[in-house]
């Protein structure tokens, strides 16, 4: 079996999540430097690789009225370069509040500052990848 990554991207950082074995539930998260495209992308193989993912999922930021902007674009310009370097499958999915509930989840759990900043990325990923998950699993 491979497990499956899901990627928040941003402009400053990027979130990474990887499933379990039996991808049902998240592994490992982390959060990358995006500011270098190139480096960003070296990141995601290394990860690939040392993980065992077999698929990727990358969060596609829609309006909340479904349409796609120019960030909508950006994303899946990223997920077509993750896809080349890394040779696996990748599959957009809807990411729609999962930043809102980033952070709901760490204001319960009393995450503030530069502790927040650091952790929501992560967080979010997580949300796109449990959502993706949850979806395979139906």
């Amino acid at each position: 079996m491979q497990k499956i990554m899901g990627i928040d991207y941003g402009d400053a950082r990027t979130g990474v999540a990887i499933s379990d074995l039996l991808c049902s539930i998240v592994g490992t998260t982390a959060v990358l430097p995006s500011r270098n495209t190139e480096k960003l992308l070296m990141d995601i193989v290394r990860l690939v690789k040392e993980k065992q993912v077999g698929e990727i999922v990358v969060g596609l930021p829609k309006n909340m009225d479904g349409t796609e902007g120019s960030r909508a674009q950006l994303c899946r310009e990223f997920a077509r370069l993750v896809q080349e370097a890394t040779g696996v499958p990748v599959t957009m999915w809807d990411e729609r509040r999962t930043t809102v509930e980033a952070h709901n989840i760490l204001s319960a759990h009393n995450y503030h500052g530069k502790k927040r900043k650091e952790t929501v990325d992560a967080v979010a990923a997580s949300l796109i990848l449990e959502g993706y998950l949850a979806f395979r699993s139906k």
